[in-house]
């Protein structure tokens, strides 16, 4: 604990000075430098910290850069993305969410609904499976391949009839999506209701949330998804762009 109490205090100490030598470190720390510079050292090579040139003085690093960046894209993207949604919703009729993965759900942060909306459900604050949304499969899609393992080797709840369980189907759905860039979701959540997401990415390219549309089966057919999906993709993408990313 008091390692990492000093660790914090390194930060906390260049976050005000904006830069400080072993010296300065050692004297806030109340510590000898070679202690101060062991600790340093250790920041220093998980990007926390970065040295000025050679024996200069320390600065904060772009690993704090983008842990803080992490920090604030959650904090702000029901902010940013609500006007996407509400024009979205406007646009399509249906309903629009935003969700982001928590461990092992996907939790809807933003929520507008269009006006040939027939529910006034409220999925915002409700955590939903993974492997039986359209915005989950996104998330999931997009992880690194030890989280999917992680979630494929437990026994998954069937939904619906048309839930998928299976885990080499789900590995194939996951692949498609990656490829066309939109995940479908048909009864697998609840029956009647059909959903289609894509993905939101952050200024360093990593997918941290789905825009998802949902509605009626009877009336958001595979066929109206399919007409829907170019526009989702481009509100996604604009929100992207606010978050910094940059396509190539």
């Amino acid at each position: 604990m008091q390692s990492v109490d000093r660790a914090v205090t390194v930060l906390e100490l260049l976050a005000r000075s904006g830069e400080a030598g072993i010296t300065e470190i050692a004297g806030e720390l109340g510590v000898h430098k070679s202690t101060a510079s062991r600790l340093v050292s250790v920041l220093e090579s998980r990007g926390m910290v970065e040295q000025l040139g050679e024996r200069g003085k320390y600065v904060i690093g772009f690993g704090v850069v983008r842990l803080a960046g992490a920090a604030t894209e959650r904090m702000d993207l029901p902010r940013l993305g609500r006007p996407f949604c509400d024009s979205l919703a406007s646009e399509l009729g249906e309903t629009v969410n935003i969700a982001i993965r928590d461990n092992d759900v996907a939790l809807n942060i933003s929520q507008a609904r269009g006006t040939a909306s027939v529910t006034a459900h409220n999925w915002v604050g409700q955590r939903t499976p993974l492997h039986a949304t359209s915005s989950g499969k996104v998330l999931l899609a997009h992880a690194p391949p030890e989280d999917q393992d992680a979630l494929l080797e437990e026994p998954l709840e069937r939904y619906t009839t048309r839930t998928l369980t299976d885990p080499e189907e789900l590995r194939k759905d996951f692949a498609l999506i990656v490829r066309d860039g939109y995940a479908t979701g048909y009864e697998e959540l609840e029956l009647g209701l059909n959903a289609a997401a894509v993905a939101i990415y952050n200024y360093d390219g990593e997918v941290i949330a789905a825009l998802s549309s949902s509605g009626p089966s009877y009336r958001f057919s595979r066929r109206r998804i399919r007409e829907v999906i170019g526009a989702m993709t481009v509100a996604s993408k604009e929100l992207s762009a606010q978050l910094g990313y940059l396509e190539s």
